[in-house]
């Protein structure tokens, strides 16, 4: 994972975050943190002193970090004087930010279809991973990883395994969906990786499936500040607008918590407009103390 000069302290915290199971892509995540702070700091990190923590927090406030990066490296922060140093202590000089909730673009079933049949080629290969990630709400990183034993068309399941926090989980496999994915078989003949990279022993990367999606957004001509991720989100919010439960779409999404998946009955729109205000029935009532009074 690290090709450079790794020292003891980095080496140790290798260990720690091994020992907790934490990914690769989190103990990288991780590693860049904690030498961003020892860069800031001008030497080794597991020294500083609880001003110096004020004085980087101050910094990455006016250096305009986003809070999703600034939240992240005081995570990796705290692990590292807990876990590493043993000053579980200094957590406390350690404030997290508060994220700004933006509610999900979402897009709407005509535009998913017309991105779907102009994604790029060769042949049918991103065009069955981007319509796995709407059909099936995947995440890019499950969809990267599938294999073709993933695709079990005898019980119609995909199996998602080590998603996010490293669970396993089962999604649905519809018929129109296993249909492109035997076409796109009987193209391409792959063989492990499901949709594999170059070289054709690694899969391919998200950031690949994120430039397909991209194109596929242009040429579709859709101006939303829509990304890959969008399609998840409109995978949600089209089963609850089709009065699917939501404690069912959590399952299906592999959220830890329901408040999560609820965020989605916020751009359900569909569903908004189609819930009767009590405005209605208060109208009704109205009416018939009207009919009831005396002329």
């Amino acid at each position: 994972m690290v090709s450079e000069r790794t020292t003891p302290l980095r080496e140790r915290m290798i260990e720690d975050m091994r020992i907790r199971g934490l990914g690769h892509q989190s103990q990288r995540s991780h590693i860049r943190a904690v030498k961003d702070f020892a860069s800031f700091l001008g030497h080794s990190p597991d020294t500083a002193t609880h001003e110096e923590l004020r004085a980087y927090q101050l910094h990455m406030t006016d250096t305009e970090v986003t809070p999703s990066v600034y939240n992240a490296r005081i995570t990796a922060l705290r692990f590292f004087f807990s876990m590493t140093c043993g000053r579980d202590e200094v957590k406390k000089y350690m404030q997290f930010r508060t994220e700004p909730r933006k509610l999900p673009a979402v897009l709407s079933v005509e535009e998913v279809s017309e991105l779907l049949a102009v994604a790029p080629g060769p042949g049918l290969k991103y065009s069955a991973a981007l319509s796995i990630s709407y059909g099936a709400g995947l995440r890019a990183s499950e969809v990267c990883n599938l294999t073709t034993g993933d695709i079990d068309s005898d019980r119609m399941l995909i199996h998602a395994l080590q998603g996010k926090g490293r669970k396993d989980r089962k999604v649905m496999l519809l018929p129109g969906l296993l249909d492109l994915l035997r076409d796109y078989w009987c193209e391409a003949r792959p063989e492990g990786w499901m949709f594999p990279g170059k070289p054709k022993i690694n899969p391919i990367s998200p950031r690949q499936l994120n430039r397909a999606f991209t194109s596929a957004k242009r040429m579709a001509g859709i101006n939303k500040p829509a990304t890959l991720h969008t399609l998840r989100h409109s995978f949600a919010t089209h089963l609850l607008e089709a009065g699917t439960d939501v404690r069912v779409i959590q399952v299906l999404l592999g959220h830890a918590k329901l408040t999560t998946t609820a965020q989605y009955t916020k751009v359900a729109t569909k569903m908004i407009r189609d819930t009767t205000s009590p405005f209605e029935a208060l109208k009704q009532l109205n009416l018939q103390t009207r009919k009831k009074r005396p002329e």
